[in-house]
Formats: structure tokens, sequence, C-alpha cells
């Protein structure tokens, strides 16, 4: 009996390192950790803001855009969970009227134009994209190639007369769009 007690504590017990090890690779993207989360900010004045939080892959050798991210797909734009986008208050992105609130964003890369996606569904891990009926934008962004590579995918504001710009910079790419309070 004890031999059986043993024997099932030792299946469960490499069941579930096993299992754990699994998921927490596939968090990671097969790194073995997770992609860290960040978080970009930019204020508008007046009290009123841009948040964006998400998950910041690694290239680690890899070729992304077209390669790791495919050309004409939509991209959860990080890793892990779906990247988040928060206004206080009612902000113009790339010439679209975007509500004060919560949203996710993703992107359509190629290899000369890129779209930012602003969706009202928010929560999501990213993977794969069905969320089409709760668009609430498509935007086109403005795509350059970078001087150096970027080995950490990164999302920032820089600061403009009129508002913001939200970069996203990663490998050898950089896309942006420019965002003001309405």
């Amino acid at each position: 009996m004890r031999k059986r007690i043993a024997l099932a504590t030792l299946f469960t017990l490499l069941f579930t390192l096993l299992f754990s090890a699994a998921s927490f690779a596939q968090m990671g993207g097969g790194g073995g950790k997770p992609s860290p989360a960040a978080s970009a900010t930019c204020d508008l004045g007046g009290g009123k803001s841009i948040k964006t939080d998400y998950s910041s892959p690694r290239m680690k050798g890899r070729k992304i855009y077209g390669g790791l991210v495919p050309f004409g797909d939509v991209w959860r734009t990080g890793a892990n969970e779906a990247t988040t986008f928060v206004a206080s208050s009612d902000v113009v992105v790339g010439g679209k009227a975007v509500p004060a609130g919560s949203y996710t964003i993703f992107t359509v890369p190629t290899a000369d134009k890129w779209t930012l996606i602003i969706n009202k569904k928010t929560g999501e891990w990213g993977i794969p994209y069905k969320y089409e009926s709760d668009e609430l934008a498509r935007v086109d962004m403005k795509v350059s190639k970078l001087p150096a590579p970027v080995e950490n995918f990164s999302i920032a504001y820089d600061k403009s007369a009129g508002g913001c710009t939200l970069h996203l910079d990663w490998e050898t790419t950089r896309a942006g769009v420019d965002i003001t309070a309405k």
C-alpha cells in the first residue's frame, strides 16, 4: 500500500513539474521566463494622460518582422496579455477620435506600412485575434528604420507640441502615430 501511495505521489509531482515547465515556457515564448511587464505614459496637459501597459519580448537572435511576427497578420503588439491603452480623456489618434476609456491595441505590420487597431474589448490574452466586431478604429502608422537593432520590444511616448507620438520599437523598425487631446 505504501509503495502505491509513494508511486502515486511521485507520478503527481512529476506531472505537475512537467505541466508547470511547459506552461512557463509558453508564457515567455520558449525562453524559460515570461516577458517582463512594462508601461509607458504621456502627459497631455490639463490633467489628461495616456497610459499603455504591455509585455516586452526579447529578440534573442530571431528574425522578428516577417518571421516571428508575420507580415499582414494581426499582432498583439507585445507578448502575453494583450497591450492596454488607457486614455483619461477624449483623444485623437492618427486623426481618429477615441473617447476616454480603456482599450486594447493590436497592430498589423507589413514591410512598409503598419496599422494600429484600437479595440474596445479588454482583458484578453492577445491571440488569436477574433475581435473585429469590437474595433473602435484602425489607424495608419508611420514606419521608419532604426539606426541600430533594438533587443527589447518597447513602447514609448515622445512629447510633441500638440500632444504625444506613440512609438513601437523592435528589431530595426519603428512604427509611430501622433496622439492629441481632444
